[in-house]
C-alpha cells in the first residue's frame, strides 16, 4: 500500500510539473514568435509610410545605431509595386533575384488571393504587407526565415531544458515521496505494532480465564479448587476490563473525541489534591513524598483530564521507584504565560534509548511488570491530553533522579 502510495504521489507531483512545464515553454514560445511577426509588421509598415527613410540591412551607418536604430528591427525586405498598367517594378535589400519577372508575378498572385492586408507565405518564407491606393498596389515582403530559426531555436532549447527539468523534478518527486509518505509508514506500523500488542495483552488473561473455566467444569474439583479458579478468573478479568478501558481512553484520545470541557482552573489546587490519595500509597511502599507547589497558577483546560495526567505520573512514579526512595512534585511558573510540572523519583536510570521511546503505546521498560496492571498505556495518553492543551511533555534522567516533565500554558 506505502509503495502504490509513493508512485501515486510521484505520478500526480510528475503530471503537475509537466503541465505547469508545458505551459510556460508554451507561454514563452508564443510570445517569442508573436513579438517576432510584431516586430517584422511594423517594420514593413515603416517602409510603407516612408520607403525612402528605411536603410536596408546592411547600409546603415552604425555610428548612428544608438540614436536612430536602438529600437528598430532590420530584416532582408524588398518592396513590390504594381503601377495600373500592371507593370511590376521591386527594390529593396534581399536574397531573392528582383529580376525574375515570373517570380515576382507569382508573388503577386499569392498575395492576391489572400484576405487580408498582411499575411506569410510559408512556400517563400515570406511575410507581406499590401496597400492599395490610386496610383496602383504597394507590397513590402520581409523574410521570416530568421524568425523560424530563432523559433526553432527556443523550440529545441526549451526542449533541452524540459527533458532536464522533468528529470530533476523526478528526482526531487521520489525525495518527496518518501519525505511525505513517512509520516503515513510510520502511523501505519504504529498501527500494526498497536493491533499486534493489543493481541498479545489480551492473549494472556484469555487463556488464563479459559483455563481455570475449563478446571471449574471438571467433576473432581474441590470448593478450595474452585474457589481458587474462581479468584484466577476475576483477577484477569479485571485486568482485561483495565486493558480495554486503556485502549477506549487512548483511542478517544488519538482521535480527538475524549469529551473535554475546557474552563478556567486553579491548576495549583488541582495537583495539591491530587496527591492527597497517593500519600498513604508511598507511605505503605516506604516512599517519602515531597511536594513545591507554587500557589495561584491558573490555566484553561479540562479538569478531569489533567487531573488524569498527574495520577498517571504519580502511579508511575511509585510503580518505578527504588524501596525507600523519594518522590518529588513540584509545579512553578517558567515566564508569564507557562509553567512547569515536575514528578521526579529515585530509582534505576532509565536509558537514552527507553527515553526516547517511553511514550509509546504498550511500552514498558520492565516488562515483568504487565502483570500488575501496567500495559504500557499510562504515558501514552498523558501525552495525547498535553497535547490536546497545546502543552508538552517529555522525560529526563541523570543523577539517579527519573523526571517526567509537563509545560503548559498559563493565564497571565
Amino acid at each position: 500500500m506505502l509503495k502504490q502510495l509513493r508512485i501515486k504521489f510521484i505520478c500526480i507531483n510528475m503530471a503537475i510539473v509537466t503541465v505547469i512545464l508545458a505551459v510556460i515553454f508554451g507561454l514563452v514560445i508564443f510570445s517569442t514568435r508573436q513579438n517576432l511577426a510584431e516586430q517584422s509588421i511594423r517594420m514593413m509598415q515603416s517602409v510603407m509610410v516612408g520607403p525612402e527613410q528605411m536603410t536596408p540591412p546592411g547600409q546603415f551607418d552604425q555610428r548612428d545605431f544608438p540614436e536612430r536604430r536602438r529600437n528598430e528591427v532590420l530584416l532582408p525586405y524588398f518592396t513590390l509595386q504594381e503601377e495600373q498598367d500592371g507593370t511590376l517594378t521591386a527594390s529593396g535589400n534581399t536574397y531573392y533575384d528582383l529580376t525574375d519577372e515570373d517570380f515576382l508575378a507569382e508573388l503577386k498572385s499569392a498575395v492576391s488571393t489572400a484576405d487580408s492586408e498582411t499575411g506569410v507565405l510559408e512556400e517563400y518564407d515570406l511575410r507581406f504587407y499590401r496597400h492599395s491606393d490610386l496610383l496602383g498596389e504597394f507590397i513590402v515582403f520581409a523574410d521570416t526565415s530568421s524568425e523560424q530559426a530563432t523559433v526553432n531555436s527556443l523550440l529545441r532549447t526549451c526542449a533541452v531544458v524540459g527533458v532536464v527539468s522533468f528529470l530533476v523534478f523526478l528526482g526531487i518527486s521520489f525525495a518527496l515521496a518518501r519525505w511525505a509518505v513517512r509520516p503515513v509508514e510510520r502511523a501505519w506500523e504504529q498501527q500494526r505494532q498497536f493491533v499486534a500488542d493489543a493481541s498479545h495483552e489480551l492473549k494472556t488473561p484469555l487463556t488464563v480465564i479459559t483455563t481455570n473455566a475449563e478446571l471449574l467444569k471438571a467433576p473432581d474439583c474441590s470448593d478450595t479448587e474452585r474457589e481458587r479458579f474462581a479468584g484466577s478468573i476475576l483477577t484477569m478479568s479485571g485486568q482485561m476490563r483495565g486493558l480495554v478501558e486503556g485502549l477506549l481512553e487512548l483511542a478517544r484520545v488519538d482521535n480527538g473525541t475524549a469529551k473535554m470541557h475546557f474552563s478556567d482552573l486553579d491548576f495549583s489546587a488541582l495537583v495539591s489534591d491530587a496527591l492527597l490519595p497517593f500519600e498513604p500509597v508511598f507511605f505503605e511502599k516506604g516512599l517519602t513524598l515531597e511536594s513545591n507547589i507554587e500557589e495561584g497558577i491558573s490555566l484553561t483546560g479540562s479538569e478531569s483530564h489533567l487531573r488524569q495526567v498527574v495520577d498517571i505520573l504519580l502511579d508511575n512514579a511509585q510503580k518505578y521507584a527504588s524501596d525507600g526512595a523519594n518522590i518529588t512534585v513540584s509545579l512553578k511558573k517558567t515566564d508569564k504565560s507557562r509553567c512547569l510540572l515536575t514528578v521526579a523519583n529515585e530509582g534505576e536510570p532509565i536509558s537514552a534509548a527507553d527515553l526516547k521511546n517511553i511514550f509509546q503505546r504498550f511500552y514498558r521498560i520492565d516488562k515483568a511488570r504487565s502483570m500488575n496492571h501496567s500495559y504500557g498505556l499510562g504515558l501514552s495518553i498523558a501525552q495525547g491530553i498535553v497535547e490536546q492543551h497545546q502543552g508538552k511533555i517529555w522525560a529526563e534522567s541523570g543523577g539517579g533522579w527519573n523526571l517526567f516533565l509537563v509545560r503548559l500554558g498559563t493565564l497571565s
